[in-house]
């Protein structure tokens, strides 16, 4: 059976991509900064490390700008924050307040695995089938 918008794969991709990027960088953002009702950190502490690759890797996913390797840097980031964090209060999710962090790594993991893909300055660089 043919997906229901299977004509939109490719945008819808994209979509996703944009979208997840950029409320990965508003998390950077809140702990960086300060912004949206966040409270900063001091850079050199693990909520600021995690700052700097939530606010960078979120911006590269974003952009497409050498989105697989930032995906990958940002899913490995946030497991590590679900399994440092989340994991030791109990072993679900739903339990343990981790869904965030769960779905923002396997999203990040999907990307790393698919690339930009189109409406990427990855696909303007390397062509519209690059990867990486």
């Amino acid at each position: 059976m043919k997906p229901l918008l299977a004509n939109f794969q490719e945008p819808a991709y994209a979509a996703m991509r944009v979208v997840v990027g950029l409320l990965f960088a508003c998390n950077g953002a809140q702990k960086l900064f300060g912004a949206f009702d966040g409270n900063a950190v001091p850079l050199m502490s693990m909520p600021g490390a995690a700052g700097l690759i939530e606010f960078l890797g979120g911006l590269l996913v974003l952009l497409g700008l050498f989105g697989a390797y930032a995906a990958f840097i940002a899913s490995g980031e946030m497991a590590f924050a679900y399994f440092m964090i989340h994991f030791p209060q109990a072993f679900l999710p739903i339990l343990n307040g981790g869904e965030r962090a769960a779905f923002y790594c396997f999203v990040f993991l999907f990307i790393a695995a698919r690339g930009s893909g189109i409406w990427s300055v990855d696909a303007l660089m390397f062509g519209r089938k690059s990867s990486a």
